[in-house]
C-alpha cells in the first residue's frame, strides 16, 4: 500500500511543526467519517508560505491575497443536489493510490489564526488539513445545505481525535 501522504515542503519553517503525521490523521479522519469505501488513496501537500497562496489564490481563484489551505479535488465526486451526500465509492487505480487531488497550506496564515484563536497550532493544522481533504471527497460549503453536512462531519471527525469544534460560538 502506498503512503497516503505526498508532502511537498516549500518552507523550512513547517519542519518544526507535527505537518505529516497531523496530515495523515486528517486524511485518515475525512476518509473514515465521509465513510470511503477504500484508503488506498494519496494526497498532495504543499506546506508552503503566504506569498505561495496568494499567487495560488490568485491563478485559481481570482483572488490576490493569501488564505490558509486551497484544495484541487482530482475527482469528481459531487452530489447532485445541494445538501446531498457525496459519492463514497473511489475508483481504483491499477497502478497504485488513487489521487485525491492537492492541498497547499500556508504558514503565517495558520499560525496567525492558531494565535488570534487561542487554539493549539496542532489542532489548527489538523482541521484545516481535514477540511482541504473533505474538499477533495466531494464535500463543500457553498449552500447553507452543503455547508452544514460539511460542517457537521468536521466537528464529529475533530471531536473523534479530542479537538473541539471549530464553530462553537458562530
Amino acid at each position: 500500500m502506498t503512503d497516503i501522504l505526498d508532502l511537498v515542503i516549500e518552507d523550512v519553517r513547517w519542519d518544526a511543526s507535527r505537518l505529516a503525521d497531523l496530515a495523515r490523521q486528517a486524511i485518515d479522519l475525512a476518509l473514515t467519517h465521509a465513510a470511503v469505501e477504500t484508503h488506498d488513496v494519496e494526497v498532495v501537500l504543499l506546506a508552503c508560505d503566504d506569498a505561495r497562496i496568494a499567487t495560488l489564490n490568485s491563478q485559481f481563484r481570482g483572488r490576490s491575497t493569501a488564505t490558509n489551505v486551497l484544495s484541487w479535488p482530482a475527482l469528481d465526486l459531487f452530489p447532485d443536489t445541494p445538501g446531498d451526500t457525496p459519492k463514497t465509492e473511489i475508483p481504483a487505480d491499477p497502478f497504485g493510490a488513487t489521487s485525491l487531488g492537492d492541498i497547499a497550506i500556508a504558514y503565517e496564515t495558520v499560525v496567525a489564526e492558531a494565535t488570534a484563536g487561542e487554539i493549539s497550532l496542532d489542532d489548527h493544522i489538523l482541521h484545516l488539513i481535514l477540511h482541504a481533504c473533505l474538499h477533495l471527497l466531494g464535500y463543500d460549503h457553498q449552500t447553507d445545505a452543503d455547508a452544514v453536512v460539511m460542517e457537521s462531519l468536521e466537528v464529529l471527525a475533530l471531536a473523534s481525535a479530542g479537538v473541539a469544534s471549530p464553530y462553537e460560538g458562530l
